[in-house]
């Protein structure tokens, strides 16, 4: 799970021109750096902001096996064994380790190499955004947006409205935020160590407060939050689920 897809919603940077000849442009975690760094498992990898700043991207954590915070919030996914659906599932770390552990998982991702990496560890992953059909909506049990992937999209209220309209009635959303108050809204490309990158996109990032805020609009709220080893996850229900569930 990784920072990854853009979405087919309308928020998204990546638009078809007019012309029915026209070949598509590339899409961004697609046909740049992204895919090459899920295909070696290696970095370093920035998101570069169009105002010359960049964050980034720990390529190398992702395709490791899980570290305590990922076991922190594997042990919130769904207690009753119901399935786990991983947003933005990467390399695949966090469904491999929920398979490992006997709880049906499955990753998404629109960056095919990050798929077949999946795949490849014996994960169940599709080559999809998260704004399209995915299986068994409405009952999945827990869903995972860690590593930045709240930012899918550049729009985080309509990612979280269609994770609550993911999510089974009595199911979790598990979210990772940015450490401090952060609220922002950029755009910005996949650029690696020798300064290639790809095509620009919108993305978000979000702290605590403001994460809980959208999530309010979107029908979600908060019944938990931790840090482990200075990453920060939310627990988010959907409104009107049971007050005990976490």
């Amino acid at each position: 799970m990784t920072l990854l897809q853009t979405s087919t919603h309308p928020t998204s940077d990546v638009t078809a021109r007019p012309d029915a000849t026209a070949r598509p442009g590339p899409r961004p975690w697609s046909d740049d750096p992204f895919a090459e760094a899920m295909r070696t498992g290696r970095g370093p990898l920035w998101l570069r902001r169009a105002d010359g700043g960049r964050h980034l991207l720990d390529v190398e954590r992702w395709c490791a096996p899980p570290d305590a915070a990922d076991r922190s919030l594997l042990l919130r996914c769904d207690a009753a064994g119901r399935p786990v659906l991983d947003i933005g599932c990467g390399p695949g770390r966090l469904v491999t380790e929920l398979l490992a552990q006997g709880l049906p998982a499955l990753g998404v991702d629109v960056t095919g190499a990050a798929v077949a990496r999946t795949r490849g560890l014996g994960g169940a992953a599709l080559c999809r955004s998260v704004f399209e059909r995915l299986p068994g909506e409405g009952r999945w049990g827990t869903a995972l947006l860690a590593d930045g992937n709240l930012g899918i999209g550049g729009d985080p209220q309509a990612l979280l409205a269609r994770c609550a309209d993911l999510l089974a009635p009595d199911g979790v959303l598990l979210v990772e935020v940015e450490p401090g108050a952060v609220d922002e809204r950029v755009t910005v490309r996949v650029e690696d160590g020798s300064g290639r990158s790809g095509p620009p996109f919108s993305w978000a990032r979000l702290g605590a407060t403001a994460a809980v805020h959208r999530a309010e609009r979107a029908g979600l709220r908060e019944v938990d939050r931790w840090t482990v080893a200075g990453r920060r996850f939310l627990a988010l229900a959907r409104r009107e689920a049971p007050a005990d569930i976490c």
